[in-house]
């Protein structure tokens, strides 16, 4: 199929409604070509609007609203058993989203939405530990649980001393929110790793990027990116 030159990748402008001449009173030619004119630009518009729109590349030129956010610091639970939210400190991208600091976004948008998150959990301790993530929302009086939105990930025990064992907690959730409501991640453990005083256990934890064995990126402790699915269902 070809390619309908007029059209620019990624650039989809919705046509306009043309402003059409008022007819005279008697039949004037140039009243009827002026019209037609006026006529032919605007379905060129919409033809140029359906192709770029439905040809096979089509979706690009359409943004919905996203959000993509990551941290890059170690996060430590409040204490064992006890939810803690998940921190983010640097907007990747987005579009439609509020990211407030700790760590909680806002929606400006209506819709059905998909969270998908990445952590980075260590487990210093020498016996396998289980860590659990869901989501909540604030519609205005505060945050509640999202039903059913809990995912439980099992850190194995350490390697040895100073070799840590680690696990990808990788999962999504689709939800519904209303413009205007923040979300928030949350985590807790039945073991959690402290400093002060020296408690093995489970963190999320940021790695720095690496030259040596082998040169590799940054790890952050947090990787997630919420994107759109769907409008809210309307009643008919």
């Amino acid at each position: 199929m070809a390619v309908n030159p007029q059209i620019k990748t990624l650039d989809l402008r919705p046509p306009k409604a043309p402003n059409l001449p008022i007819a005279p009173v008697d039949y004037r030619q140039r009243y009827l070509d002026q019209l037609n004119n006026v006529l032919r630009l605007y379905f060129n518009e919409l033809d140029n609007f359906g192709f770029g729109l439905l040809n096979t590349s089509g979706g690009g030129g359409i943004s919905f609203p996203f959000i993509s956010a990551s941290d890059s610091t170690d996060q430590l639970a409040t204490a064992s058993n006890t939810p803690t939210v998940i921190t983010w400190n640097t907007l990747e991208g987005g579009n439609g989203f509020t990211l407030n600091a700790p760590g909680s976004a806002t929606a400006e948008v209506s819709g059905i939405y998909k969270i998908t998150y990445s952590l980075q959990f260590t487990n210093t301790d020498n016996a396998a530990h289980d860590a659990a993530v869901w989501l909540k929302i604030d519609a205005g009086s505060g945050f509640v649980d999202v039903p059913r939105s809990t995912t439980i990930f099992t850190v194995p025990a350490r390697k040895s001393a100073g070799v840590f064992s680690y696990v990808c907690a990788y999962s999504e959730v689709v939800f519904s929110i209303n413009a205007g409501d923040e979300l928030e991640l949350y985590w807790a453990t039945n073991q959690a790793y402290d400093t002060s005083p020296a408690t093995d256990g489970i963190y999320i934890e940021a790695i720095a990027a690496q030259a040596s064995p082998y040169v590799r990126p940054a790890t952050p402790s947090a990787l997630g990116s919420i994107t759109f699915v769907s409008r809210l269902p309307t009643n008919t």
